[in-house]
C-alpha cells in the first residue's frame, strides 16, 4: 500500500521558507549583540545547544538506536548552567577552568551510564552502545558546540563581551558557507559531490561554499579590522576563511552520515526551510572548536 505523504516544496518554497527563519534568527542574534550582556550571549549558545542535543537523542530514538536521553539531557543542561556560571563571572580567566570541566562532564556521562545499566538486565550489544551514543551525542553536540560560547571571552580586550564581532565573524564565515552551497548548487549543481552520504550535495556547491566563506570572512575583516585584530593578518584570515568553510561542509555531511546510519531523515521541523536547532548548529560544532584552539595556541598574525 501506497502512504499519502505531503507535496514536495519547490524550491522557491523552500528558500522562502529558509530566508524568514535565517531573518528571525539574525534578529534574535541582533538583539542579543545590542545587549553586551554576557550573560544573554551565552544564554542563547547554550539553549541552541540544548536543542539541539535533544534533538540528537530524539533522532536516535526515531531510529532505533539505544541511548539513555534522560541521563544524556540532563547532564547536558547541568554542563551547560556550570559552563555558564564559570564564563560570565569570570571571563577569560573562566576558560582554563572549563577544560577540566570538559573532562568531569564526560567522565560522569560516562560512569553514569554504566551504573544506570547495572538496574537492567545486559541486553546483547544494545547496552554497550547505549552508553556509547549517549556520550557520542554530548560530545558532538555540547562540548563542541560549547566553544562558540567560549569564543566570547577569548579575546584579551575590554568589554564585557571582547569577542562579540569574533563569534560573529564565525557563524557568518560557517553560514556563508551553507549558503553558498546552497545557492551555488541550486543554479548550476550538476556533478555529485558525495552521493551515498548527500544526494543534493555538488562539486559545483563546494566551491560556491568557499568562494561566499571567503569573500564573509574578508568584507567582514576589512570592514572592522579593529575589533577582530585577534584573527592577525590578512593571510591568516583568507587562510582561516577556507579551512572554516571547509569544517563547515564537513561538519554538515557529519550530520548527514549521522541520519543516514540510523535511518533518520530530519533531526527536526523546529526552524522552516532549515530544520532542527541540530540542522543549525551541526556546522558550528566543527567550526568553533578549531578556530578556538587555533587563535589560542598558535602565533596568529604573530
Amino acid at each position: 500500500m501506497s502512504q499519502s505523504s505531503e507535496p514536495k516544496k519547490s524550491k522557491t518554497q523552500v528558500f522562502g521558507a529558509r530566508l524568514f527563519s535565517t531573518l528571525l534568527l539574525w534578529g534574535i542574534v541582533t538583539g542579543v549583540f545590542m545587549s553586551s550582556n554576557p550573560w544573554c550571549y551565552v544564554a542563547l549558545v547554550s539553549l541552541l545547544g540544548f536543542f539541539g542535543v535533544w534533538e540528537y537523542f530524539q533522532m536516535t530514538k526515531k531510529g532505533g538506536l539505544p541511548a539513555l536521553p534522560r541521563w544524556g539531557r540532563f547532564v547536558s543542561a547541568s554542563y551547560f548552567l556550570t559552563v555558564a556560571y564559570f564564563l560570565c563571572t569570570k571571563g577569560h580567566a573562566g576558560l582554563e577552568m572549563i577544560f577540566g570541566l570538559d573532562v568531569m562532564f564526560i567522565m560522569l556521562l560516562m560512569m553514569g551510564g554504566f551504573i544506570i545499566q547495572l538496574r537492567k538486565p545486559i541486553d546483547g550489544k544494545q547496552t554497550a552502545t547505549a552508553i556509547a551514543v549517549t556520550t557520542l551525542g554530548f560530545v558532538y553536540v555540547v562540548v563542541s558546540f560549547s566553544f562558540l560560547a567560549r569564543l566570547i571571552f577569548l579575546p584579551e580586550q575590554e568589554g564585557s563581551v571582547p569577542g562579540a564581532w569574533l563569534i560573529i565573524w564565525l557563524v557568518v564565515v560557517t553560514k556563508f558557507a551553507d549558503m553558498g552551497a546552497y545557492i551555488v548548487g541550486s543554479l548550476i549543481g550538476k556533478h555529485k559531490m558525495i552521493p551515498h552520504i548527500s544526494p543534493g550535495k555538488t562539486w559545483q556547491g563546494f566551491f560556491g561554499a568557499l568562494f561566499f566563506s571567503l569573500l564573509a570572512g574578508c568584507g567582514l575583516f576589512a570592514l572592522l579590522a579593529e575589533p577582530l585584530s585577534i584573527l592577525g593578518s590578512w593571510a591568516w584570515v583568507i587562510g582561516l576563511s577556507l579551512l572554516l568553510s571547509l569544517l563547515a561542509i564537513v561538519g554538515d555531511l557529519a550530520e548527514s552520515v549521522l541520519k543516514r546510519s540510523i535511518g533518520v531523515k530530519d533531526s527536526g521541523q523546529t526552524l522552516p526551510g532549515i530544520g532542527g536547532a541540530l540542522d543549525l548548529i551541526d556546522s558550528i560544532c566543527f567550526t568553533a572548536p578549531v578556530l578556538y584552539f587555533i587563535l589560542k595556541y598558535l602565533p596568529v598574525g604573530g
